[in-house]
């Protein structure tokens, strides 16, 4: 983890000018195109959530402003950000949190997700872990899809976690798309790295085998 400076005063004023405004999130809402990894998943009868997640994560943890968080008056970088996302229970109808450590290798970030979302099944967990915030706080709504989408969440003190959800994919002509919702602190995430992000998610898409299978 580091410090950021911004050394651009016209960056520092950005980040002045929304850390300080009542509601500083803004969110975006895509359809991006699975058509490749859908068949991949589904040629292998793999399960979709850990590589959704994995892929997801990928292209945030590439992004450095991804990785930024807003403490006080400073703001620090993390090395990587660690998915959080909720899977279902057997014990309740409301969802568990389900946090994995990030690791740029596929396999092995796959396999620990796995391992935790069989574990949440029965023991479900629903607390956050005191001053930690190398987070990125996932959702899936898979009965709908959706074209926007928000949050509860605390504004005080910021809250600079990212929230990226994805809903239930369709057919359109020869492709299969699915709504990608994601939301951030402007202060900390401007429009470009927005769009940064989903050009990298549909590229990581694109990928199917190569991604997976190194």
């Amino acid at each position: 983890m580091k410090i950021i400076t911004f050394s651009n005063p016209h960056r520092q004023k950005h980040f002045d000018f929304f850390r300080k405004m009542d509601q500083p999130h803004f969110s975006l809402v895509a359809n991006v195109d699975i058509t490749r990894f859908l068949a991949y998943i589904k040629e292998r009868e793999l399960p979709f959530t850990p590589y959704i997640v994995y892929l997801l994560s990928k292209a945030a943890n590439d992004i450095p402003a991804f990785r930024w968080r807003i403490r006080g008056e400073q703001v620090v970088e993390h090395s990587t950000v660690q998915p959080s996302f909720t899977v279902p229970t057997e014990v309740s109808e409301v969802f568990s949190f389900c946090t994995v450590d990030y690791d740029q290798k596929a396999s092995v970030f796959i396999e620990r997700a796995m391992a935790t979302i069989e574990r949440m099944k029965t023991a479900p967990d629903f607390e956050d872990e005191p001053g930690r915030d190398d987070f990125l706080f996932m959702s899936a709504i898979p009965w709908v899809s959706f074209t926007g989408l928000t949050h509860a969440m605390h504004y005080s003190p910021a809250d600079s976690v990212p929230r990226i959800s994805w809903g239930k994919y369709f057919k359109q002509e020869h492709k299969v798309l699915m709504p990608l919702a994601v939301q951030a602190h402007h202060a900390t995430v401007d429009g470009r790295d927005m769009g940064h992000y989903f050009q990298q998610v549909e590229a990581l898409f694109l990928q199917g085998e190569t991604l997976f299978e190194v």
